[in-house]
């Protein structure tokens, strides 16, 4: 029986940008499951790490701590995090957190997209 209970899905958009699709879950057990689909992202000319939260169902604090540990793996290969699809409850804890000043946070995909794109 495994603890996992979430799926992440890679999608990418080219070849400067990877959208991490979250369904499920982010707790201390997907861990493995959230580096991999980083790891499964990259490209020689990866820039963004977009990820989608609109199929998040619940986060703790050791999904805060992963996230964490991600945004350290993204800014050591000098790439930029966006989020996109939280909830407000989640929004909320980005902001306690002070995760909002590391991940930048779009509504939605089109505007993290685009954002994204600009740069």
């Amino acid at each position: 029986m495994t603890l996992e209970n979430v799926n992440i899905g890679v999608r990418k958009i080219n070849e400067y940008l990877s959208i991490l699709d979250i369904q499920g879950e982010v707790n201390s057990y997907a861990e493995s499951a959230l580096m991999n689909a980083y790891t499964q992202s990259l490209g020689n000319l990866t820039q963004y790490i977009l990820l989608n939260f609109e199929g998040l169902k619940y986060m703790n604090s050791s999904g805060i701590g992963l996230l964490v540990t991600l945004l350290i793996r993204v800014q050591r290969q000098k790439q930029k995090l966006f989020a996109f699809g939280l909830s407000e409850h989640y929004k909320q804890i980005f902001e306690l957190t002070r995760l909002n000043e590391a991940i930048i946070i779009f509504d939605n995909e089109s505007e993290a997209v685009a954002a994204a794109s600009q740069n």
